[in-house]
């Protein structure tokens, strides 16, 4: 290969991400056995480059390598999520704060831009794209913070919390809520004021873990009543 060839990714990644997809679009559900053999099979690979990818996968939290019982798709407790939400929060509020201090005129146009994609997928109901366009605007937020490692530590909390946070957006009222939430971001962005701007996305991820909670109970209720 010459100095300036450009590699191609190992294999182990292509199957790594194609994985990632899979269980945040929960084909792979958490909480599923993986079945090394049938996958291998479906992808046309080695087990060895399908073991690779789930460790790194394991690395990221979205899946669990139990001894002797093999892989599952990893599964986020109360706890974890008590621990998570709180901790995203701070950074999703300190990351608002740099990006509103830091914007530009035409990083302001961008995330309008953005925006707008979430009012017209509210407007329309669609919840999958409303999420990922929710993906998109906070993204764009950790690029414009200007801090590599916070917007490192965000990106590899964000994956572990995609197990979990789609559904909450299909909870009765919680889509235009989450809607409402960003409409004030933007506007405390666009005002520059910084320390309110912190103050609402602070609120806004606290506000996603009682969504998810609520989710969650509505999920036990069934088996509460009949158990």
């Amino acid at each position: 290969m010459s100095p300036a060839s450009i590699a191609r990714p190992a294999l182990y990644q292509e199957v790594a991400e194609r994985l990632r997809q899979r269980i945040f679009a929960h084909e792979l559900a958490p909480g599923a056995w993986i079945d090394e053999q049938a996958l291998a099979a479906q992808y046309g690979i080695s087990r060895t480059p399908l073991r690779e990818a789930l460790k790194v996968l394991a690395a990221e939290g979205l899946v669990t390598l139990k001894p002797r019982r093999g892989c599952y798709v990893a599964e986020l407790s109360e706890h974890d999520l008590d621990d998570i939400f709180p901790l995203m929060a701070l950074l999703e509020g300190r990351c608002a704060f740099e990006a509103t201090r830091r914007m530009k005129p035409a990083d302001l146009r961008r995330l309008v831009r953005l925006h707008e994609a979430l009012e017209r997928q509210a407007a329309a109901g669609d919840a999958g794209r409303f999420f990922e366009a929710n993906h998109e605007f906070h993204s764009a937020l950790h690029e414009l913070a200007g801090n590599r490692w916070l917007a490192e530590v965000l990106a590899n909390l964000r994956k572990v919390l995609r197990l979990t946070r789609r559904d909450s957006l299909r909870l009765d009222g919680r889509l235009r809520q989450s809607l409402e939430e960003h409409r004030g971001i933007l506007a405390a962005i666009r005002e520059r004021d910084a320390e309110r701007a912190q103050a609402l996305m602070h609120a806004h991820l606290l506000s996603g873990r009682a969504a998810v909670a609520r989710v969650r109970a509505g999920r036990d209720a069934p088996e509460r009543r009949h158990g």
